[in-house]
């Protein structure tokens, strides 16, 4: 009995694995995106190194002309003799204060013209009385003068007030903001008509569909703002500087100026200790708000 041979076949090829794609070659773009984003790290990181550092070091090494690179023992001293004593240029004036009068008028200053901004563009925006437009363009003009102007009226109306050297006279001439007034304007202008037809319905009044529509609506908007309005009151100088003459309500910003007097007489070790003092809240707020600032600025959903 002949055998019929089967036909040799040839064995199926393994199913290959799934290639890996070869990794895009690094073009020069990213190189040079990469290189000038170093270079601004380096240029702006160098120098509040040098701060840190030279906080940590005596008067005499930098006295002598010593740039300091590396930390020194003298960190605990100088940091409790600034925050304690300030320097002799302040009439040691402690730190300590003057961190809690920039504190109380940088807060003062966001919280206040988060408040004023949101009633009047809310005005604005969903009450129709005569002059309204013209009320919100004499608010918006005044973007167009520059501060050495509105200054020095305002000194005098202050002045003439009995508010010198006073939380009032740091404060109140600095609420008023055109700027968070046009934006919470144009927020509010987002605002879909439906929201207020609905309201309406519903029997809520003006400061019913305020409380409950619009402010809540605004949340993140607000802490976007008070981000920003914190560290414009924070940074405030030449105002302090005029209203202020006495120590007891004196800003952290004007005690560091004040303590920079001569070369020979200035202690820099403590200036560089205070300086990095003055950096920790307004770091400290960015920090904890930067989840709601990001927010603030990019999300449009209503």
């Amino acid at each position: 009995m002949s055998t019929t041979e089967l036909p040799h076949i040839a064995a199926l090829p393994a199913a290959e694995e799934t290639a890996t794609p070869a990794p895009r070659p690094r073009r020069m773009g990213d190189v040079v995106t990469h290189g000038v984003l170093i270079l601004g790290v380096l240029l702006f990181a160098l120098p509040l190194w040098i701060v840190i550092m030279g906080s940590t070091h005596d008067a005499a090494s930098i006295g002598r002309g010593e740039v300091p690179l590396l930390p020194g023992s003298h960190a605990i001293e100088n940091y409790a003799g600034a925050w304690a004593g300030g320097t002799s240029a302040t009439i040691r004036v402690p730190v300590a204060v003057m961190m809690l009068n920039s504190v109380v008028m940088a807060t003062a200053i966001a919280v206040g013209k988060i408040a004023i901004s949101l009633i009047s563009a809310y005005a604005v925006v969903f009450f129709r009385f005569p002059g309204r437009m013209l009320a919100f363009w004499a608010i918006f003009i005044t973007l167009m003068l520059p501060v050495e102007v509105r200054i020095f009226p305002t000194f005098k109306v202050v002045s003439d007030l009995g508010m010198m050297d006073s939380y009032f006279g740091l404060i109140v001439p600095l609420i008023a903001s055109a700027t968070a007034t046009l934006l919470f304007r144009q927020f509010f202008m987002t605002i879909p008509d439906e929201f207020v037809e609905a309201a309406k319905i519903d029997g809520a009044g003006p400061l019913r569909f305020f409380w409950d529509v619009a402010l809540p609506l605004s949340r993140t908007n607000m802490a976007a703002l008070f981000v920003i309005l914190f560290v414009y009151g924070w940074n405030q100088y030449l105002w302090p500087l005029l209203v202020t003459t006495s120590g007891n309500v004196e800003t952290i910003v004007v005690g560091i100026v004040k303590m920079i007097g001569s070369e020979a007489n200035t202690e820099w070790n403590i200036v560089m200790a205070t300086t990095v003092l003055a950096l920790l809240p307004p770091v400290a707020v960015v920090l904890l708000m930067q989840r709601w600032f990001v927010k603030g600025l990019t999300d449009t959903e209503k």
